[in-house]
């Protein structure tokens, strides 16, 4: 048996749930140096198990610096196929499009991968920085401090967590009292941190109910391998190719089929992935499709809820499915779930190091609970369009291949997550948008191609912006060989070294592990040299890039014109450490950044 003590310690982020949210959330705060701990209840990782999300949107594979390997091991889907009842009775394709319509994507396609090898990515990363994921552990109980004092000392132990180890040897205590400044509940649907704090999931379920398999198939349906949304006489599918030869099916089921009459409740025994199959078969038709194994399967009804709340006293957050659930076909669950603690992570090391006060934390809940309910909002749509009866002759109140290719469009900048606009607060400040005219403020950044002054090598601008948690000042600086830039330029670095600028109050001792400064010339590389710029604004040689192409012409170059930039005026955009558009502001007044940063940090 068990030994019964109780061990105590403590912690600054514990993170609760270890799916993509919970490890995003922990690989951001242990890459960011900070003191963090993941728990999850499963014996194993999702590494040993098929299914489960699948599909990693645009906007999440320019995020988070891991691209590499998504890239070698998925598959990408390029492009998407519609399918109708034709008049014979069966199917018949009725057009092709980009799978993502969003023309400002650097990566304009999705790619899919099972999620537990997406974890494996996370886990393995942290792993190389000392963090692992403890299981199979799972919360008993948390406690809230109640006094105003503790719960508005950023840098006090306000929560108490008992942890159960579920696998303790017998010589090992079960029991952990862990105390810790901030708790994250990436914990799932059922999330038990929102039922511990009696948060509302706000929301209705349709009536839709939907299956899902992974097969290997021999088919000769000719679009297979693309993303395809079939509507037929026997219902709708959706076909998601995966990494390999696996293709994932979601099929429409008729709800007479699954649910039970007594309770009215979905009754899985009265399923099988063999039925759904069959099912898929009739939708198919006069195309065949066969699989001899079934990897993953299960089956669902599509709800749209969210969270009344995100957060309690910016101490106890929840994130993920724990706040926010739809429909998975539009690939949004483990995306949103992902960007929700994109979006908290470096906040939290912001308050954990003492940059920014405990306000900056309630820009989490403001910004992501807005996008959670704009995303049901698209997702009620999108899945009544997709859930639907088609339009045929003889019901012309159906669902026209015109109008879910219309919304498909039109929900394109949402879905792949290039779209998402956060509004105006203390780090989102539009006044001066004209000045950097189609740099939405609010949006993530452009990417762009430049050269390096230096030595010619073109980078696209979002390598440059890891989420390292510091701030991007980019300067846009005009011709740095023209002497009214230089001039402007140096006056600029002689106000940012004043001991009242932003740059040195928030900087502390080494501003550039707070702010990270880039110098973009529109000078071109025959003649320009990066010593052009003054020390401060090129605190190393490789921060100073050009707005010109490569040495063969055939990348980068109209940076200034594709940004919406005077090249004479030029402008200072700052990029936020998770890549969104934080503020614009003139070369010639900082006093604007002063008040930016001032706001919060």
């Amino acid at each position: 048996m068990p030994v019964h003590t109780v061990k105590e310690s403590y912690v600054d982020v514990l993170v609760i749930g270890a799916g993509p949210s919970g490890l995003m959330c922990a690989h951001a705060l242990v890459r960011a140096g900070e003191n963090v701990r993941i728990i999850d209840q499963r014996r194993v990782h999702l590494h040993f198990m098929a299914g489960h999300a699948d599909g990693i949107q645009p906007r999440t594979i320019e995020s988070y610096a891991l691209a590499d390997r998504l890239l070698r091991e998925g598959s990408q889907m390029h492009m998407a196929t519609f399918y109708h009842p034709s008049a014979n009775g069966g199917i018949e394709r009725t057009g092709r499009t980009a799978d993502v319509p969003a023309p400002t994507a650097r990566f304009p396609f999705k790619v899919t991968l099972n999620q537990g090898a997406i974890e494996a990515i996370f886990i393995d990363s942290m792993a190389a920085m000392g963090l692992e994921v403890e299981r199979p552990v799972v919360p008993a109980s948390i406690q809230l401090a109640t006094d105003e004092s503790v719960l508005k000392n950023p840098h006090s132990y306000a929560t108490t967590v008992v942890l159960r180890n579920l696998a303790a040897e017998p010589d090992q205590a079960d029991t952990e009292m862990v105390h810790a400044k901030y708790v994250v509940g990436a914990d799932g649907a059922h999330s038990w941190i929102r039922k511990s704090f009696n948060i509302n999931m706000d929301g209705a379920q349709t009536d839709f109910i939907w299956g899902v398999i992974d097969i290997t198939p021999t088919t000769d349906f000719p679009d297979i391998r693309n993303r395809t949304a079939i509507h037929s006489h026997n219902g709708s599918c959706m076909i998601i190719p995966r990494e390999g030869d696996v293709v994932r099916l979601y099929v429409q089921v008729d709800p007479s089929d699954v649910l039970d009459p007594m309770t009215d409740r979905v009754d899985k025994a009265r399923v099988s992935p063999e039925k759904l199959l069959q099912t898929a078969k009739k939708t198919f038709w006069p195309y065949k499709i066969h699989a001899e194994k079934f990897d993953w399967w299960t089956i669902y009804i599509i709800g749209q809820r969210v969270a009344a709340q995100f957060a309690v006293h910016e101490r106890v957050f929840i994130a993920g499915d724990a706040c926010h659930t739809h429909s998975p076909k539009a690939g949004q669950g483990m995306n949103a779930s992902m960007s929700d603690t994109h979006n908290l992570a470096w906040k939290l090391a912001y308050v954990l190091r003492g940059w920014a006060d405990l306000s900056l934390l309630e820009t989490y809940e403001f910004e992501r609970r807005k996008y959670a309910q704009e995303l049901i909002e698209f997702d009620k749509q999108f899945s009544a369009l997709f859930s639907g009866k088609p339009r045929t002759q003889n019901n012309q109140d159906g669902v026209s291949h015109e109008q879910f290719l219309d919304a498909f469009n039109a929900y394109g900048g949402f879905t792949s997550g290039i779209g998402v606009q956060y509004g105006a607060s203390p780090i989102t400040n539009a006044q001066h948008q004209h000045l950097a005219s189609n740099l939405v403020i609010g949006e993530r950044m452009l990417p762009h191609v430049f050269i390096r002054a230096a030595d010619a090598h073109p980078f696209n601008i979002q390598d440059m912006l890891p989420a390292d948690t510091r701030f991007k000042l980019l300067v846009f600086a005009g011709d740095t060989g023209d002497p009214c830039a230089r001039s402007r330029l140096q006056k600029l670095a002689d106000e940012l070294e004043m001991a009242d600028s932003f740059y040195v109050r928030f900087g502390g001792r080494d501003p550039t592990q707070v702010f990270d400064l880039i110098t973009v010339s529109s000078a071109t590389k025959e003649r320009a040299d990066y010593t052009d710029v003054p020390p401060m604004c090129r605190t190393h040689w490789s921060k100073v890039l050009l707005d010109d192409t490569d040495m063969f012409g055939r990348a980068g170059g109209r940076g200034y014109d594709t940004y919406g930039i005077d090249s004479v005026k030029g402008a200072i955009v700052v990029v936020r450490p998770d890549g969104y558009v934080g503020v614009v502001a003139s070369i010639d007044n900082i006093a604007d950044l002063d008040a930016y940063f001032g706001g919060f940090m």
